[in-house]
Protein backbone atom coordinates (compact mmCIF):
# COMPACT_ATOMS: atom_id res chain seq x y z
CA UNK A 1 0.00 0.00 0.00
CA UNK A 2 1.14 3.85 -0.78
CA UNK A 3 2.41 5.31 2.40
CA UNK A 4 0.16 7.91 3.47
CA UNK A 5 2.45 10.95 2.65
CA UNK A 6 2.89 9.55 -1.00
CA UNK A 7 -0.83 9.55 -1.42
CA UNK A 8 -1.26 13.28 0.11
CA UNK A 9 2.09 14.74 -1.60
CA UNK A 10 -0.23 13.23 -4.92
CA UNK A 11 -3.05 14.95 -3.84
CA UNK A 12 -4.97 12.43 -2.72
CA UNK A 13 -7.16 12.20 0.22
CA UNK A 14 -6.24 10.60 3.60
CA UNK A 15 -7.58 9.41 5.99
CA UNK A 16 -5.48 12.02 8.43
CA UNK A 17 -3.00 14.66 7.80
CA UNK A 18 0.43 13.12 7.08
CA UNK A 19 2.79 14.29 9.87
CA UNK A 20 6.83 15.36 9.28
CA UNK A 21 8.79 18.26 10.57
CA UNK A 22 11.17 20.42 9.01
CA UNK A 23 14.47 20.15 10.80
CA UNK A 24 12.92 17.26 13.13
CA UNK A 25 16.30 15.64 13.27
CA UNK A 26 17.76 18.32 15.25
CA UNK A 27 19.34 20.10 17.89
CA UNK A 28 15.76 19.74 20.19
CA UNK A 29 16.79 16.46 20.63
CA UNK A 30 19.32 14.80 23.01
CA UNK A 31 20.02 12.18 20.88
CA UNK A 32 21.00 14.87 18.19
CA UNK A 33 23.94 16.09 20.93
CA UNK A 34 24.85 13.08 21.81
CA UNK A 35 26.01 12.72 18.00
CA UNK A 36 27.01 16.22 17.70
CA UNK A 37 28.94 16.11 20.32
CA UNK A 38 31.22 13.87 18.94
CA UNK A 39 31.93 14.98 15.30
CA UNK A 40 32.02 18.35 13.57
CA UNK A 41 28.23 19.18 11.46
CA UNK A 42 29.90 18.50 8.02
CA UNK A 43 31.62 15.37 9.31
CA UNK A 44 28.20 14.58 10.26
CA UNK A 45 27.10 15.32 6.95
CA UNK A 46 29.58 14.15 5.21
CA UNK A 47 30.14 9.96 7.08
CA UNK A 48 27.27 8.21 5.26
CA UNK A 49 26.44 5.90 9.02
CA UNK A 50 25.89 8.81 10.68
CA UNK A 51 24.25 10.94 8.29
CA UNK A 52 21.73 7.77 8.58
CA UNK A 53 21.80 8.01 12.49
CA UNK A 54 20.65 11.22 12.42
CA UNK A 55 18.19 10.83 9.74
CA UNK A 56 16.65 7.58 11.84
CA UNK A 57 15.93 9.52 15.13
CA UNK A 58 12.68 11.48 13.93
CA UNK A 59 11.29 8.28 12.64
CA UNK A 60 12.80 5.89 16.24
CA UNK A 61 12.22 8.51 18.56
CA UNK A 62 8.80 10.29 16.48
CA UNK A 63 7.21 7.96 14.09
CA UNK A 64 6.72 10.88 11.57
CA UNK A 65 5.52 9.54 8.62
CA UNK A 66 8.21 10.44 6.40
CA UNK A 67 11.95 10.60 7.01
CA UNK A 68 13.84 13.29 5.75
CA UNK A 69 17.60 12.76 4.64
CA UNK A 70 20.08 14.43 7.01
CA UNK A 71 22.50 16.88 5.38
CA UNK A 72 22.32 20.87 4.52
CA UNK A 73 20.97 23.04 1.60
CA UNK A 74 24.88 24.42 1.57
CA UNK A 75 26.20 21.57 0.23
CA UNK A 76 26.25 22.44 -3.31
CA UNK A 77 28.12 24.92 -3.03
CA UNK A 78 30.66 23.59 -1.22
CA UNK A 79 31.10 20.84 -3.83
CA UNK A 80 31.56 23.95 -6.41
CA UNK A 81 34.31 25.37 -4.03
CA UNK A 82 33.08 27.61 -1.36
CA UNK A 83 35.28 27.02 1.45
CA UNK A 84 32.51 26.54 4.31
CA UNK A 85 32.80 25.84 7.78
CA UNK A 86 30.17 25.94 10.27
CA UNK A 87 30.51 27.97 13.90
CA UNK A 88 29.10 27.16 17.01
CA UNK A 89 26.61 30.47 17.82
CA UNK A 90 27.15 31.83 14.38
CA UNK A 91 26.01 29.06 11.62
CA UNK A 92 27.78 29.12 8.18
CA UNK A 93 30.37 30.42 7.31
CA UNK A 94 32.23 30.98 3.70
CA UNK A 95 36.32 31.61 3.84
CA UNK A 96 36.03 32.65 0.27
CA UNK A 97 32.87 34.71 -0.89
CA UNK A 98 31.60 35.83 -3.91
CA UNK A 99 32.35 39.36 -4.87
CA UNK A 100 33.38 39.39 -8.89
CA UNK A 101 32.84 37.78 -11.75
CA UNK A 102 36.46 36.05 -11.32
CA UNK A 103 35.36 34.65 -8.35
CA UNK A 104 31.73 33.12 -9.85
CA UNK A 105 34.34 31.78 -12.86
CA UNK A 106 36.31 30.16 -10.06
CA UNK A 107 33.09 28.14 -9.45
CA UNK A 108 33.15 24.71 -10.34
CA UNK A 109 30.35 22.71 -12.18
CA UNK A 110 32.24 19.59 -13.48
CA UNK A 111 33.41 17.39 -10.72
CA UNK A 112 30.47 18.02 -8.21
CA UNK A 113 28.56 14.94 -8.60
CA UNK A 114 31.84 13.16 -7.41
CA UNK A 115 32.17 15.52 -4.91
CA UNK A 116 29.01 14.84 -3.29
CA UNK A 117 28.74 11.30 -4.40
CA UNK A 118 29.10 10.88 0.10
CA UNK A 119 25.09 12.30 -0.21
CA UNK A 120 23.92 9.35 -2.66
CA UNK A 121 25.90 7.03 -0.57
CA UNK A 122 23.93 8.44 2.68
CA UNK A 123 20.87 7.62 1.13
CA UNK A 124 21.53 3.76 0.38
CA UNK A 125 22.33 3.39 3.46
CA UNK A 126 19.03 4.78 5.03
CA UNK A 127 17.07 2.99 2.35
CA UNK A 128 18.18 -0.19 4.33
CA UNK A 129 17.29 1.05 7.54
CA UNK A 130 14.02 2.45 6.51
CA UNK A 131 13.70 -1.24 4.50
CA UNK A 132 10.18 0.60 2.81
CA UNK A 133 8.76 1.04 6.27
CA UNK A 134 8.64 4.96 5.44
CA UNK A 135 9.01 7.27 2.73
CA UNK A 136 12.84 9.23 2.51
CA UNK A 137 12.50 12.67 1.13
CA UNK A 138 15.64 13.83 -0.55
CA UNK A 139 16.13 17.98 -0.48
CA UNK A 140 18.26 20.65 -2.38
CA UNK A 141 18.75 24.31 -1.11
CA UNK A 142 16.94 26.86 -4.54
CA UNK A 143 19.80 28.77 -6.53
CA UNK A 144 18.73 32.19 -5.18
CA UNK A 145 19.12 31.21 -1.23
CA UNK A 146 22.49 29.12 -1.78
CA UNK A 147 23.87 32.40 -3.59
CA UNK A 148 22.81 34.52 -0.89
CA UNK A 149 25.15 33.11 1.21
CA UNK A 150 28.03 32.43 -0.96
CA UNK A 151 27.96 36.76 -1.69
CA UNK A 152 27.73 37.32 2.16
CA UNK A 153 29.36 35.07 3.22
CA UNK A 154 27.10 33.45 6.07
CA UNK A 155 23.63 34.04 7.12
CA UNK A 156 22.48 37.57 6.82
CA UNK A 157 19.70 39.74 8.31
CA UNK A 158 19.09 41.97 5.54
CA UNK A 159 20.94 40.42 2.33
CA UNK A 160 21.78 43.85 1.72
CA UNK A 161 25.34 42.52 0.06
CA UNK A 162 23.18 40.23 -1.94
CA UNK A 163 20.40 42.87 -2.97
CA UNK A 164 22.85 44.96 -4.57
CA UNK A 165 24.63 43.04 -6.34
CA UNK A 166 21.16 41.51 -7.97
CA UNK A 167 20.63 45.22 -8.51
CA UNK A 168 24.00 46.79 -9.80
CA UNK A 169 25.04 43.48 -11.58
CA UNK A 170 22.34 41.27 -12.48
CA UNK A 171 24.38 39.55 -15.36
CA UNK A 172 26.48 38.29 -13.48
CA UNK A 173 24.21 37.29 -10.61
CA UNK A 174 22.17 35.30 -13.21
CA UNK A 175 25.62 33.86 -14.46
CA UNK A 176 25.93 32.53 -10.76
CA UNK A 177 22.38 31.11 -10.68
CA UNK A 178 22.82 29.74 -13.52
CA UNK A 179 26.06 27.42 -12.09
CA UNK A 180 24.10 27.13 -9.10
CA UNK A 181 20.86 25.78 -10.69
CA UNK A 182 22.77 23.39 -13.07
CA UNK A 183 24.40 21.69 -9.98
CA UNK A 184 20.95 21.56 -7.77
CA UNK A 185 19.66 19.60 -11.32
CA UNK A 186 22.58 17.32 -11.12
CA UNK A 187 22.59 16.81 -7.56
CA UNK A 188 18.71 16.12 -7.30
CA UNK A 189 19.06 13.85 -10.13
CA UNK A 190 21.65 12.24 -8.16
CA UNK A 191 19.60 11.60 -5.61
CA UNK A 192 16.58 10.24 -7.12
CA UNK A 193 19.21 7.50 -8.97
CA UNK A 194 19.79 6.71 -5.20
CA UNK A 195 16.79 5.79 -4.01
CA UNK A 196 14.70 9.01 -2.26
CA UNK A 197 10.83 9.14 -2.46
CA UNK A 198 9.79 12.51 -2.73
CA UNK A 199 12.32 15.96 -2.87
CA UNK A 200 11.89 19.47 -1.23
CA UNK A 201 13.31 22.71 -2.81
CA UNK A 202 14.21 25.02 -0.30
CA UNK A 203 14.04 28.85 -1.03
CA UNK A 204 14.42 29.98 2.44
CA UNK A 205 15.41 32.74 2.28
CA UNK A 206 12.94 33.96 -1.22
CA UNK A 207 11.01 36.28 1.49
CA UNK A 208 13.93 39.09 1.02
CA UNK A 209 13.15 39.83 -2.39
CA UNK A 210 10.59 41.70 -4.09
CA UNK A 211 7.88 40.21 -6.81
CA UNK A 212 9.80 41.55 -9.68
CA UNK A 213 13.21 40.22 -8.32
CA UNK A 214 11.84 37.18 -7.02
CA UNK A 215 10.26 36.49 -10.43
CA UNK A 216 13.55 37.29 -12.03
CA UNK A 217 16.11 35.93 -9.72
CA UNK A 218 14.43 32.75 -8.07
CA UNK A 219 11.34 31.56 -9.82
CA UNK A 220 12.94 31.53 -13.23
CA UNK A 221 15.90 29.01 -11.95
CA UNK A 222 13.42 26.98 -9.54
CA UNK A 223 10.93 26.32 -12.49
CA UNK A 224 14.38 25.19 -14.58
CA UNK A 225 15.24 22.82 -11.92
CA UNK A 226 11.86 21.64 -11.95
CA UNK A 227 11.12 20.85 -15.29
CA UNK A 228 14.64 19.08 -14.90
CA UNK A 229 13.80 16.31 -12.69
CA UNK A 230 13.27 12.79 -13.49
CA UNK A 231 10.44 13.12 -11.23
CA UNK A 232 8.50 9.97 -12.41
CA UNK A 233 7.28 8.88 -9.61
CA UNK A 234 8.94 11.48 -7.20
CA UNK A 235 6.47 14.21 -6.08
CA UNK A 236 8.68 17.80 -5.61
CA UNK A 237 7.58 20.36 -3.15
CA UNK A 238 8.32 23.49 -3.11
CA UNK A 239 9.02 25.43 0.21
CA UNK A 240 10.13 29.11 0.57
CA UNK A 241 9.30 31.46 3.51
CA UNK A 242 7.32 33.75 1.74
CA UNK A 243 5.13 31.15 -0.16
CA UNK A 244 1.84 32.86 1.45
CA UNK A 245 2.96 35.65 -0.95
CA UNK A 246 4.62 33.77 -3.96
CA UNK A 247 2.82 30.48 -4.14
CA UNK A 248 0.38 31.52 -7.21
CA UNK A 249 4.32 31.90 -8.79
CA UNK A 250 5.46 28.67 -7.49
CA UNK A 251 2.37 26.91 -8.60
CA UNK A 252 4.05 28.13 -12.41
CA UNK A 253 6.93 25.81 -11.93
CA UNK A 254 4.71 23.02 -11.83
CA UNK A 255 5.43 20.87 -7.98
CA UNK A 256 3.79 18.42 -6.89
CA UNK A 257 3.62 19.99 -3.30
CA UNK A 258 3.53 23.78 -2.24
CA UNK A 259 4.65 24.28 1.58
CA UNK A 260 3.18 27.21 2.90
CA UNK A 261 4.20 29.58 5.79
CA UNK A 262 1.88 30.28 8.65
CA UNK A 263 0.79 33.88 7.23
CA UNK A 264 -1.99 32.59 4.86
CA UNK A 265 -5.00 30.47 6.03
CA UNK A 266 -4.24 26.82 4.33
CA UNK A 267 -7.30 25.96 3.00
CA UNK A 268 -7.77 29.45 1.26
CA UNK A 269 -4.17 29.12 -0.20
CA UNK A 270 -4.85 25.65 -1.00
CA UNK A 271 -8.11 26.91 -3.11
CA UNK A 272 -6.36 29.43 -4.79
CA UNK A 273 -4.07 27.22 -6.10
CA UNK A 274 -4.34 24.83 -9.62
CA UNK A 275 -5.96 21.50 -8.99
CA UNK A 276 -3.06 19.02 -8.83
CA UNK A 277 -1.35 20.77 -6.79
CA UNK A 278 -0.94 19.36 -2.76
CA UNK A 279 -0.16 21.77 -0.08
CA UNK A 280 2.04 21.18 3.19
CA UNK A 281 2.37 23.28 6.30
CA UNK A 282 1.35 25.31 7.96
CA UNK A 283 1.44 25.73 11.87
CA UNK A 284 3.64 28.47 13.23
CA UNK A 285 6.78 26.66 14.59
CA UNK A 286 6.53 28.99 17.74
CA UNK A 287 3.15 27.20 18.86
CA UNK A 288 5.06 24.28 19.91
CA UNK A 289 6.37 26.12 22.96
CA UNK A 290 2.73 26.94 23.83
CA UNK A 291 0.92 24.25 26.79
CA UNK A 292 0.13 21.13 25.16
CA UNK A 293 -3.60 22.01 25.65
CA UNK A 294 -3.02 25.07 22.91
CA UNK A 295 -0.66 22.77 20.86
CA UNK A 296 -3.79 20.75 20.70
CA UNK A 297 -6.55 22.86 19.82
CA UNK A 298 -4.53 24.70 16.89
CA UNK A 299 -3.90 21.48 15.22
CA UNK A 300 -7.26 20.13 15.43
CA UNK A 301 -8.49 24.23 14.08
CA UNK A 302 -6.44 23.31 11.16
CA UNK A 303 -7.28 19.97 10.45
CA UNK A 304 -11.19 20.98 10.54
CA UNK A 305 -10.53 23.44 8.59
CA UNK A 306 -9.04 21.32 6.04
CA UNK A 307 -11.44 18.55 6.62
CA UNK A 308 -12.31 16.98 2.95
CA UNK A 309 -9.61 18.31 0.93
CA UNK A 310 -7.44 16.26 -0.75
CA UNK A 311 -3.62 16.56 -1.20
CA UNK A 312 -2.83 18.13 2.62
CA UNK A 313 0.36 17.23 4.52
CA UNK A 314 0.90 18.60 8.12
CA UNK A 315 4.22 20.26 8.67
CA UNK A 316 5.25 23.55 10.11
CA UNK A 317 5.53 27.24 8.51
CA UNK A 318 9.38 26.58 8.67
CA UNK A 319 11.65 24.41 10.73
CA UNK A 320 11.60 23.57 14.67
CA UNK A 321 13.74 25.93 16.81
CA UNK A 322 16.26 24.17 18.70
CA UNK A 323 14.72 24.67 22.06
CA UNK A 324 11.69 24.08 21.61
CA UNK A 325 10.64 20.76 24.66
CA UNK A 326 11.13 17.72 23.27
CA UNK A 327 7.92 16.46 24.85
CA UNK A 328 5.81 19.50 22.60
CA UNK A 329 7.13 18.10 19.26
CA UNK A 330 5.87 14.02 20.08
CA UNK A 331 2.79 15.20 21.58
CA UNK A 332 1.97 17.68 18.70
CA UNK A 333 2.98 14.29 16.23
CA UNK A 334 0.81 12.08 18.62
CA UNK A 335 -2.23 14.41 18.12
CA UNK A 336 -1.79 14.45 14.54
CA UNK A 337 -1.27 10.75 14.45
CA UNK A 338 -4.77 10.22 16.72
CA UNK A 339 -6.96 12.28 14.86
CA UNK A 340 -9.25 11.06 12.19
CA UNK A 341 -11.54 12.96 9.72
Amino acid sequence: MEHLFLQAANSQITERPPVWMMRQAGRFMKEYWDIKNKYSFLEMCKTPEIAADVTMLPIDLLDVDAAILFSDILVTAEAMGGQLSFEAGVGPLFANPVKNEADIDALLVEGTEDRLKYVADAIKVIQQRLNGSKPLIGFAGAPFTVMSYLIEGGSSKDFKKTKLFIHNQPALAHKLLQKIADVTVMYLNMQIASGVNALQLFDSWALALSWDDYTEFSHRYNTQIISKLNRTGIPIISFCKGSSVFAPLMAESKPDVISIDWNADLLNMKNSLPKGIAVQGNLDPFLLYADKKVIKERIHKLFDRMRGTEGFIFNLGHGIMPDIPFDNVKFAIDTVKEFRY
